[in-house]
């Protein structure tokens, strides 16, 4: 599942995001989403969060666990 839809990620959710330093590479980070910080629904490309493991804040792209 992408990240795209924000009724898609929960607090607690593992994912996969993308750091703003990351997106020349697409090297993507793992982590458990502490706190969800865009408020549309949508955004294309993808909700941003921030991460447990080191409050790193990022792009989601994909979604491993609700």
């Amino acid at each position: 599942m992408d990240g795209r839809q924000r009724a898609d990620i929960r607090t607690g959710a593992l994912v996969d995001i993308i750091l703003k330093k990351d997106q020349n590479t697409g090297a993507l980070t793992r982590g458990h989403v502490k706190r969800i910080l865009t408020n549309s629904a949508y955004h294309p490309h993808g909700i941003k969060v921030m991460l447990l493991e080191g409050d790193a804040v990022g792009r989601v792209k994909e979604i491993l666990s609700v």
